[in-house]
């Protein structure tokens, strides 16, 4: 279990680039890679320093977990806000976000293994399904390709799970279907939540 001793101001400098430097090992090495040691190295802090702010591992990943979870919960939200006609299509952009869909395929794989935090990690996961169900049940689309054949419920937890399985098996190497499915489902996205005139101008300005 984490500690619940508190200690190294949560606005600290110090401790972010701390966070920071937990990202970037995750991304580049792993889970396994985060050591007190080698999160020291990359800040240029002493090992000392490091667990002075995060008593326990545990700590440094539920830290970790928590304000990656705020800043993506907060991105995800504003972006539904501003485009609240296309929800689905908002949620298939943030999980493709390379970086988010490898964060959260190690958060995934570090709650397997250590029991302590898994607890943390279906907390933010289903703050973050929950608030994609709100938009959806907000604005729910337009049209309906399955037929009725599946709820919105299975269709956003496929919308926001395919990224994390694509990376997932391009970790191991393979890739057979990948194109097909991605291409499958910007289809699917079409036809749910066809772009306006105005979106589609929007994007080709964007895109110039």
């Amino acid at each position: 279990m984490a500690s619940s001793r508190r200690v190294g101001a949560e606005t600290s400098k110090t401790r972010g680039l701390l966070l920071d430097m937990v990202e970037r090992l995750m991304l580049e090495e792993g889970y396994a890679g985060v050591t007190y040691r080698a999160v020291a190295a990359r800040a240029g802090v002493t090992a000392g320093l490091v667990q002075y702010y995060f008593p326990t591992l545990d700590d440094l990943f539920v830290a970790a977990i928590r304000r990656r979870t705020d800043r993506n919960l907060d991105c995800l939200v504003e972006a539904l806000r501003a485009r609240a006609d296309e929800p689905l299509r908002v949620i298939w952009e943030h999980s493709r976000d390379e970086a988010t869909a490898a964060l959260i395929s190690e958060f995934t794989a570090l709650g397997n293994h250590r029991k302590s935090i898994r607890a943390e990690i279906a907390k933010v996961t289903e703050q973050v399904r929950g608030a994609q169900l709100d938009a959806l049940a907000a604005t729910p689309p337009r049209r309906d390709p399955t037929n009725g054949l599946l709820p919105m419920e299975a269709v956003l937890f496929l919308i926001a799970g395919i990224p994390k399985m694509i990376k997932l098996e391009k970790g191991i190497g393979a890739s057979l279907s990948h194109a097909e499915v991605l291409e499958s489902v910007e289809r699917f996205l079409d036809a749910v939540e066809p772009r306006t005139a105005g979106r589609d101008g929007e994007d080709a300005e964007a895109a110039g």
